[in-house]
């Protein structure tokens, strides 16, 4: 009973007052003593599932870690979504174990949805992680293709590429692998900053997070209020640590920089996606409807390219259960 008067408390001085950092501070200390009181730390349980990899980023801002992670006409038939491998070549059996708001498992699920590959898919909860106990590696994504484990994103679709066109010797060009570098080692870096930019924006990122993901009504509340709490503050440790002076101009910058990538062409593929524009997508679609992804498409070029490869990507592949 302590903790749900806890949990209303915090949802109470939320909306009574969103953009009061006393508020956010005292809710911050009570999201602290929840989370003490619990055998394992409910934070750093979630981290990885919203997309930072370093924890000490956010130690000491509440004394618990919180991370983030959260169709167009214009398309020709040359521009139409990949055609299926062949049947020989099409995996039988493909599981995906994912958080919903990752964009490392979304990098993996546009390129399943790409090649027309159907996937069933296990979310994770980010708390006990029960779902991926069987494995030695407890991150996600995690593939399971025919009974063998893929891990890692980057890996896991190199792998796959390989095994649909086994006539490739090389899996990307040097600027396909330029750009997939690119992604992994910047883009991603400067979504969190703004996706919780403000409290609103956590609020709704957060709201985003816990409604697709696998979370128990109590850890779903502790999860949007905590974490909107926490990752407002973790998102300017976040910005002073990726040399990020302002976020948005960050955010339309990494755009710009994408579509400047394209030098006029359809896609960094030419005239069909390559995988270094399934991993832009695939990072990026999490975001698209929130505030920021609205924003960035409002304010740079990339919307055209956005339009274009959700028509490549077409409807997800995925087998509903």
């Amino acid at each position: 009973m302590r903790r749900v008067n806890q949990l209303a408390t915090l949802s109470r001085a939320f909306s009574g007052a969103a953009s009061s950092h006393q508020r956010l501070v005292q809710g911050a200390a009570m999201i602290s003593t929840y989370a003490a009181s619990n055998s394992q730390c409910f934070a750093s349980r979630i981290a990885e599932s919203f997309g930072v990899s370093n924890p000490s980023v956010a130690r000491g801002v509440t004394g618990t870690v919180f991370f983030s992670v959260a169709a167009s006409s214009l398309a020709q038939e040359a521009q139409a979504k990949e055609a299926p491998p062949v049947e020989k070549l099409m995996p039988k059996d493909v599981v995906l174990y994912q958080y919903e708001a990752c964009p490392f498992c979304n990098k993996v699920k546009a390129f399943l949805d790409y090649y027309n590959i159907p996937y069933k898919v296990v979310e994770v909860n980010p708390i006990n992680k029960k779902e991926i106990k069987w494995s030695d590696y407890k991150k996600v994504p995690i593939l399971k293709i025919d009974g063998e484990q893929m891990v890692d994103s980057s890996d896991i679709v190199d792998k796959l590429f390989q095994r649909i066109h086994p006539d490739n010797s090389v899996t990307d060009s040097d600027e396909e692998r330029q750009w997939r570098g690119w992604v992994d080692n910047h883009l991603v870096h400067v979504l969190s900053p703004n996706i919780y930019r403000s409290v609103s924006e956590a609020l709704e990122s957060f709201d985003y997070i816990t409604t697709h993901g696998n979370f128990s009504f109590t850890e779903r509340l502790v999860a949007k209020y905590a974490g909107a709490t926490a990752m407002y503050f973790v998102s300017k440790k976040l910005k002073k640590r990726h040399n990020i002076t302002d976020e948005r101009a960050a955010l339309y910058g990494a755009a710009e920089t994408w579509v400047d990538a394209l030098k006029g062409r359809q896609y960094l593929g030419g005239l069909k996606p390559n995988l270094a524009d399934l991993a832009v997508f695939g990072v990026l679609r999490p975001i698209r409807y929130l505030k920021s992804g609205k924003d960035m498409v409002e304010h740079t070029r990339i919307g055209e390219w956005y339009s274009r490869m959700e028509n490549a990507v077409g409807e997800p592949s995925r087998i509903k259960a």
